[in-house]
Protein backbone atom coordinates (compact mmCIF):
# COMPACT_ATOMS: atom_id res chain seq x y z
CA UNK A 1 0.00 0.00 0.00
CA UNK A 2 1.17 3.53 -0.71
CA UNK A 3 -1.57 5.28 1.27
CA UNK A 4 0.00 5.37 4.72
CA UNK A 5 -0.25 7.86 7.55
CA UNK A 6 2.80 8.73 9.64
CA UNK A 7 1.03 7.68 12.84
CA UNK A 8 2.15 5.35 15.61
CA UNK A 9 -0.81 3.10 14.80
CA UNK A 10 -2.02 3.07 11.21
CA UNK A 11 -5.80 2.74 10.79
CA UNK A 12 -5.21 0.64 7.66
CA UNK A 13 -2.46 -1.68 8.87
CA UNK A 14 -4.89 -4.61 9.03
CA UNK A 15 -5.89 -4.28 5.37
CA UNK A 16 -4.21 -6.24 2.60
CA UNK A 17 -3.69 -4.88 -0.90
CA UNK A 18 -6.48 -7.20 -2.04
CA UNK A 19 -8.81 -5.76 0.62
CA UNK A 20 -8.16 -2.23 -0.60
CA UNK A 21 -8.84 -3.07 -4.22
CA UNK A 22 -11.99 -4.98 -3.28
CA UNK A 23 -13.21 -1.87 -1.43
CA UNK A 24 -12.59 0.05 -4.64
CA UNK A 25 -14.55 -2.44 -6.73
CA UNK A 26 -17.51 -2.34 -4.36
CA UNK A 27 -17.57 1.44 -4.32
CA UNK A 28 -17.37 1.49 -8.12
CA UNK A 29 -20.44 -0.77 -8.14
CA UNK A 30 -22.37 1.62 -5.87
CA UNK A 31 -21.52 4.49 -8.18
CA UNK A 32 -22.57 2.55 -11.28
CA UNK A 33 -25.94 1.72 -9.70
CA UNK A 34 -26.68 5.39 -9.01
CA UNK A 35 -25.57 6.50 -12.46
CA UNK A 36 -27.89 3.91 -14.00
CA UNK A 37 -30.83 4.92 -11.81
CA UNK A 38 -30.66 8.73 -11.94
CA UNK A 39 -33.43 10.31 -13.98
CA UNK A 40 -36.59 12.42 -13.90
CA UNK A 41 -36.99 12.44 -10.10
CA UNK A 42 -33.43 13.73 -9.65
CA UNK A 43 -33.92 16.44 -12.28
CA UNK A 44 -37.19 17.47 -10.64
CA UNK A 45 -35.41 17.70 -7.28
CA UNK A 46 -32.71 20.16 -8.36
CA UNK A 47 -35.16 22.25 -10.39
CA UNK A 48 -37.46 22.45 -7.35
CA UNK A 49 -34.60 23.53 -5.07
CA UNK A 50 -33.53 26.23 -7.54
CA UNK A 51 -37.11 27.47 -7.85
CA UNK A 52 -37.55 27.64 -4.06
CA UNK A 53 -34.21 29.40 -3.62
CA UNK A 54 -34.93 32.06 -6.24
CA UNK A 55 -38.42 32.77 -4.92
CA UNK A 56 -37.09 32.96 -1.37
CA UNK A 57 -34.33 35.38 -2.36
CA UNK A 58 -36.66 37.57 -4.42
CA UNK A 59 -39.34 37.73 -1.71
CA UNK A 60 -36.75 38.38 1.02
CA UNK A 61 -35.19 41.23 -0.95
CA UNK A 62 -38.70 42.59 -1.51
CA UNK A 63 -39.45 42.53 2.21
CA UNK A 64 -36.14 44.29 2.90
CA UNK A 65 -37.27 47.25 0.85
CA UNK A 66 -39.19 48.08 4.03
CA UNK A 67 -36.38 47.09 6.41
CA UNK A 68 -36.82 50.37 8.27
CA UNK A 69 -39.43 48.42 10.23
CA UNK A 70 -37.82 45.84 12.57
CA UNK A 71 -40.16 42.91 11.72
CA UNK A 72 -39.45 43.40 8.00
CA UNK A 73 -35.71 43.59 8.69
CA UNK A 74 -35.76 40.36 10.71
CA UNK A 75 -37.93 38.35 8.27
CA UNK A 76 -36.06 39.61 5.23
CA UNK A 77 -32.63 38.99 6.73
CA UNK A 78 -33.46 35.44 7.81
CA UNK A 79 -34.93 34.65 4.38
CA UNK A 80 -31.98 36.14 2.51
CA UNK A 81 -29.50 34.26 4.73
CA UNK A 82 -31.22 30.94 3.98
CA UNK A 83 -31.42 31.77 0.26
CA UNK A 84 -27.71 32.53 0.09
CA UNK A 85 -26.83 29.32 1.92
CA UNK A 86 -29.04 27.27 -0.41
CA UNK A 87 -27.51 28.90 -3.48
CA UNK A 88 -23.93 28.31 -2.37
CA UNK A 89 -24.30 24.86 -0.84
CA UNK A 90 -27.02 22.69 -2.38
CA UNK A 91 -27.07 24.47 -5.73
CA UNK A 92 -23.83 26.26 -6.67
CA UNK A 93 -21.32 23.88 -5.13
CA UNK A 94 -23.02 20.80 -6.52
CA UNK A 95 -23.87 22.18 -9.96
CA UNK A 96 -20.23 23.25 -10.41
CA UNK A 97 -19.15 19.72 -9.46
CA UNK A 98 -20.98 18.52 -12.58
CA UNK A 99 -23.55 16.58 -10.56
CA UNK A 100 -26.33 17.66 -12.93
CA UNK A 101 -24.44 17.83 -16.24
CA UNK A 102 -26.07 14.56 -17.33
CA UNK A 103 -29.38 16.50 -17.65
CA UNK A 104 -27.83 18.47 -20.55
CA UNK A 105 -29.63 21.58 -19.37
CA UNK A 106 -27.39 24.57 -20.21
CA UNK A 107 -28.96 26.56 -17.36
CA UNK A 108 -27.97 23.94 -14.75
CA UNK A 109 -24.53 22.96 -15.97
CA UNK A 110 -21.04 23.14 -14.49
CA UNK A 111 -19.73 25.04 -17.53
CA UNK A 112 -22.28 27.88 -17.28
CA UNK A 113 -23.18 28.29 -13.60
CA UNK A 114 -21.93 31.42 -11.81
CA UNK A 115 -22.65 31.45 -8.10
CA UNK A 116 -23.45 34.13 -5.49
CA UNK A 117 -19.91 34.27 -4.13
CA UNK A 118 -16.80 36.44 -4.41
CA UNK A 119 -14.83 33.64 -6.06
CA UNK A 120 -15.33 33.25 -9.84
CA UNK A 121 -16.68 29.81 -10.63
CA UNK A 122 -13.87 28.92 -13.05
CA UNK A 123 -11.19 29.54 -10.45
CA UNK A 124 -13.14 27.72 -7.73
CA UNK A 125 -13.60 24.66 -9.95
CA UNK A 126 -9.85 24.47 -10.49
CA UNK A 127 -8.83 24.81 -6.84
CA UNK A 128 -11.70 22.69 -5.49
CA UNK A 129 -12.63 20.07 -8.07
CA UNK A 130 -9.21 19.54 -9.64
CA UNK A 131 -6.89 20.08 -6.66
CA UNK A 132 -8.80 19.49 -3.42
CA UNK A 133 -10.69 16.41 -4.59
CA UNK A 134 -7.57 14.95 -6.19
CA UNK A 135 -5.25 15.56 -3.23
CA UNK A 136 -7.74 15.30 -0.36
CA UNK A 137 -5.98 15.84 3.00
CA UNK A 138 -2.49 15.48 1.54
CA UNK A 139 -0.38 17.97 3.47
CA UNK A 140 1.31 20.41 1.14
CA UNK A 141 -0.88 19.57 -1.83
CA UNK A 142 -4.46 20.05 -0.59
CA UNK A 143 -4.81 23.75 0.16
CA UNK A 144 -8.32 23.20 1.53
CA UNK A 145 -6.56 21.58 4.47
CA UNK A 146 -6.02 24.62 6.68
CA UNK A 147 -6.22 26.98 3.66
CA UNK A 148 -2.46 27.39 3.76
CA UNK A 149 -2.61 29.46 6.96
CA UNK A 150 -2.98 26.81 9.68
CA UNK A 151 -1.07 23.89 11.13
CA UNK A 152 -3.22 20.82 10.55
CA UNK A 153 -1.14 17.88 11.79
CA UNK A 154 1.18 17.13 14.72
CA UNK A 155 3.95 16.16 12.31
CA UNK A 156 4.03 19.64 10.81
CA UNK A 157 6.82 21.74 12.30
CA UNK A 158 5.51 24.24 14.84
CA UNK A 159 6.31 27.96 14.62
CA UNK A 160 5.20 30.71 17.06
CA UNK A 161 3.03 32.24 14.31
CA UNK A 162 0.67 29.27 14.73
CA UNK A 163 -0.35 30.60 18.15
CA UNK A 164 -2.59 33.00 16.24
CA UNK A 165 -4.30 30.35 14.10
CA UNK A 166 -7.55 30.31 16.15
CA UNK A 167 -7.84 34.05 15.39
CA UNK A 168 -7.00 33.49 11.69
CA UNK A 169 -9.60 30.76 11.52
CA UNK A 170 -12.29 32.95 13.08
CA UNK A 171 -11.54 35.86 10.74
CA UNK A 172 -11.51 33.47 7.79
CA UNK A 173 -14.94 32.22 8.85
CA UNK A 174 -16.38 35.75 9.00
CA UNK A 175 -15.04 36.70 5.56
CA UNK A 176 -15.08 33.21 4.11
CA UNK A 177 -16.15 34.06 0.56
CA UNK A 178 -13.22 36.48 0.25
CA UNK A 179 -10.87 33.98 1.87
CA UNK A 180 -11.91 31.41 -0.72
CA UNK A 181 -11.30 33.93 -3.51
CA UNK A 182 -7.81 34.64 -2.15
CA UNK A 183 -7.16 30.95 -1.73
CA UNK A 184 -8.28 30.24 -5.32
CA UNK A 185 -5.77 32.87 -6.44
CA UNK A 186 -3.05 31.10 -4.40
CA UNK A 187 -2.06 34.51 -3.06
CA UNK A 188 0.48 33.17 -0.58
CA UNK A 189 2.47 31.36 -3.25
CA UNK A 190 2.07 33.97 -5.98
CA UNK A 191 2.90 37.06 -3.89
CA UNK A 192 6.15 35.57 -2.56
CA UNK A 193 7.73 35.52 -5.99
CA UNK A 194 8.24 38.59 -8.17
CA UNK A 195 8.08 36.39 -11.26
CA UNK A 196 4.73 34.95 -10.19
CA UNK A 197 3.36 38.37 -9.16
CA UNK A 198 4.12 39.78 -12.59
CA UNK A 199 2.98 36.81 -14.65
CA UNK A 200 0.18 37.64 -17.13
CA UNK A 201 -1.82 34.65 -15.93
CA UNK A 202 -1.83 35.77 -12.28
CA UNK A 203 -2.71 39.34 -13.26
CA UNK A 204 -5.60 38.13 -15.43
CA UNK A 205 -6.94 35.90 -12.64
CA UNK A 206 -6.63 38.79 -10.16
CA UNK A 207 -8.63 41.07 -12.46
CA UNK A 208 -11.27 38.35 -12.78
CA UNK A 209 -11.59 38.08 -8.99
CA UNK A 210 -11.75 41.85 -8.50
CA UNK A 211 -14.43 42.09 -11.19
CA UNK A 212 -16.50 39.42 -9.43
CA UNK A 213 -16.08 41.10 -6.04
CA UNK A 214 -17.12 44.43 -7.53
CA UNK A 215 -20.25 42.82 -8.96
CA UNK A 216 -21.14 41.20 -5.62
CA UNK A 217 -20.55 44.40 -3.65
CA UNK A 218 -22.58 46.46 -6.12
CA UNK A 219 -25.53 44.07 -5.90
CA UNK A 220 -25.65 43.69 -2.11
CA UNK A 221 -24.32 47.02 -0.86
CA UNK A 222 -25.33 49.55 -3.53
CA UNK A 223 -28.24 48.57 -5.80
CA UNK A 224 -30.45 46.75 -3.30
CA UNK A 225 -30.01 49.37 -0.52
CA UNK A 226 -30.64 52.21 -3.00
CA UNK A 227 -33.89 50.55 -4.08
CA UNK A 228 -34.93 50.61 -0.42
CA UNK A 229 -34.97 54.42 -0.30
CA UNK A 230 -35.30 55.52 3.32
CA UNK A 231 -34.44 51.97 4.43
CA UNK A 232 -31.01 52.22 2.75
CA UNK A 233 -28.85 51.67 5.84
CA UNK A 234 -31.11 48.98 7.25
CA UNK A 235 -31.07 47.04 3.97
CA UNK A 236 -27.31 47.44 3.70
CA UNK A 237 -26.98 46.02 7.21
CA UNK A 238 -29.36 43.17 6.36
CA UNK A 239 -27.27 42.19 3.33
CA UNK A 240 -24.09 42.33 5.39
CA UNK A 241 -25.71 40.16 8.06
CA UNK A 242 -26.96 37.63 5.51
CA UNK A 243 -23.48 37.37 3.98
CA UNK A 244 -21.94 36.93 7.44
CA UNK A 245 -24.43 34.19 8.34
CA UNK A 246 -23.75 32.42 5.03
CA UNK A 247 -19.97 32.69 5.56
CA UNK A 248 -20.07 31.35 9.12
CA UNK A 249 -22.37 28.48 8.13
CA UNK A 250 -20.40 27.36 5.08
CA UNK A 251 -17.09 27.62 6.94
CA UNK A 252 -18.47 25.48 9.78
CA UNK A 253 -19.84 22.83 7.42
CA UNK A 254 -16.57 22.61 5.51
CA UNK A 255 -14.51 22.49 8.73
CA UNK A 256 -16.66 19.57 9.88
CA UNK A 257 -15.91 17.72 6.67
CA UNK A 258 -12.13 17.43 7.03
CA UNK A 259 -10.97 18.69 10.41
CA UNK A 260 -12.69 16.88 13.32
CA UNK A 261 -10.73 14.46 15.47
CA UNK A 262 -10.52 11.06 13.82
CA UNK A 263 -10.01 12.40 10.29
CA UNK A 264 -6.66 11.36 8.84
CA UNK A 265 -4.07 13.44 7.01
CA UNK A 266 -1.52 12.09 4.54
CA UNK A 267 2.10 12.74 3.69
CA UNK A 268 2.93 14.21 0.30
CA UNK A 269 4.77 11.07 -0.87
CA UNK A 270 2.02 8.72 0.32
CA UNK A 271 0.01 9.03 -2.89
CA UNK A 272 2.86 8.14 -5.26
CA UNK A 273 1.62 5.26 -7.41
CA UNK A 274 -1.79 5.39 -5.74
CA UNK A 275 -4.31 2.88 -7.10
CA UNK A 276 -8.03 3.44 -7.56
CA UNK A 277 -8.75 1.49 -4.37
CA UNK A 278 -6.18 3.50 -2.42
CA UNK A 279 -7.67 6.77 -3.68
CA UNK A 280 -11.07 5.63 -2.40
CA UNK A 281 -9.53 4.65 0.94
CA UNK A 282 -7.95 8.09 1.33
CA UNK A 283 -11.32 9.75 0.76
CA UNK A 284 -12.90 7.44 3.36
CA UNK A 285 -10.28 8.20 6.01
CA UNK A 286 -9.88 11.90 5.16
CA UNK A 287 -13.54 12.95 5.49
CA UNK A 288 -16.21 13.16 8.19
CA UNK A 289 -20.01 13.41 8.18
CA UNK A 290 -22.61 15.41 10.12
CA UNK A 291 -25.67 13.58 11.39
CA UNK A 292 -29.09 15.25 11.32
CA UNK A 293 -32.45 15.51 9.62
CA UNK A 294 -33.46 16.33 6.06
CA UNK A 295 -33.39 20.10 6.58
CA UNK A 296 -29.83 19.87 7.91
CA UNK A 297 -28.70 17.85 4.91
CA UNK A 298 -30.22 20.28 2.41
CA UNK A 299 -28.79 23.34 4.18
CA UNK A 300 -25.32 21.78 4.11
CA UNK A 301 -25.67 21.02 0.41
CA UNK A 302 -25.64 17.38 1.50
CA UNK A 303 -22.02 17.92 2.52
CA UNK A 304 -23.22 16.48 5.80
CA UNK A 305 -22.48 13.33 3.78
CA UNK A 306 -18.93 14.48 3.16
CA UNK A 307 -17.60 10.93 3.03
CA UNK A 308 -20.05 9.96 0.29
CA UNK A 309 -19.43 13.24 -1.51
CA UNK A 310 -15.68 12.67 -1.60
CA UNK A 311 -16.13 9.14 -2.84
CA UNK A 312 -18.57 10.24 -5.54
CA UNK A 313 -18.26 14.03 -6.07
CA UNK A 314 -20.18 14.00 -9.36
CA UNK A 315 -23.23 12.01 -8.20
CA UNK A 316 -26.45 13.98 -7.52
CA UNK A 317 -26.36 15.25 -3.94
CA UNK A 318 -29.88 14.01 -3.20
CA UNK A 319 -28.56 10.44 -3.62
CA UNK A 320 -25.97 10.59 -0.82
CA UNK A 321 -28.45 9.79 1.94
CA UNK A 322 -29.62 6.76 -0.06
CA UNK A 323 -26.16 5.25 -0.46
CA UNK A 324 -24.77 6.21 2.96
CA UNK A 325 -25.86 2.92 4.66
CA UNK A 326 -24.07 0.91 1.95
CA UNK A 327 -20.91 2.96 2.38
CA UNK A 328 -21.07 2.69 6.16
CA UNK A 329 -21.49 -1.07 5.80
CA UNK A 330 -18.19 -1.26 3.91
CA UNK A 331 -16.48 0.72 6.67
CA UNK A 332 -17.76 -1.70 9.29
CA UNK A 333 -16.93 -4.81 7.27
CA UNK A 334 -13.32 -3.75 6.84
CA UNK A 335 -12.79 -2.39 10.36
CA UNK A 336 -12.60 1.30 9.42
CA UNK A 337 -13.99 4.21 11.44
CA UNK A 338 -16.95 6.00 9.84
CA UNK A 339 -16.45 9.44 11.44
CA UNK A 340 -19.77 11.20 12.04
CA UNK A 341 -21.65 13.15 14.67
CA UNK A 342 -24.14 15.99 15.22
CA UNK A 343 -23.16 19.48 14.07
CA UNK A 344 -22.33 20.93 17.54
CA UNK A 345 -20.06 17.97 18.29
CA UNK A 346 -18.25 18.15 14.95
CA UNK A 347 -17.80 21.94 15.11
CA UNK A 348 -16.45 21.68 18.66
CA UNK A 349 -14.12 18.84 17.61
CA UNK A 350 -12.77 20.83 14.65
CA UNK A 351 -12.18 23.97 16.73
CA UNK A 352 -10.56 21.91 19.49
CA UNK A 353 -8.12 20.59 16.91
CA UNK A 354 -7.40 24.10 15.58
CA UNK A 355 -6.58 25.28 19.11
CA UNK A 356 -4.56 22.16 20.02
CA UNK A 357 -2.40 22.39 16.90
CA UNK A 358 -1.80 26.10 17.52
CA UNK A 359 0.40 24.94 20.40
CA UNK A 360 3.67 22.99 20.16
CA UNK A 361 3.50 19.22 20.57
CA UNK A 362 3.79 17.95 24.12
Amino acid sequence: MTVMQSKAVSPVAHLTAEDVEEIGRRLDAIRADVVAARGASDAAYIRRVIDVQRKLELSSRGVLLFSLFPPAWFVGTVGLSVAKILENMEIGHNVMHGQWDWMRDPKIHSTTWEWDNASPSEQWKHSHNELHHTYTNVIGRDNDLGYGIMRVDEDQRWYPIYLAQPLWNFLNACFFEYGIAAYDLELGKNLRSKKRRQSPEFKARTRQVLKKIRSQVTKDYVVHPLLSGPSFLHTLGANATANLVRNLWTHSVIMCGHFPEGVQTFERHSIDGETRGEWYLRQMLGSANISGGRAMHIMTGNLSYQIEHHLFPDLPSNRYQEIAPQVQGIFEEYGLTYTTGPLPKQVASAWSKVIRLALPNR
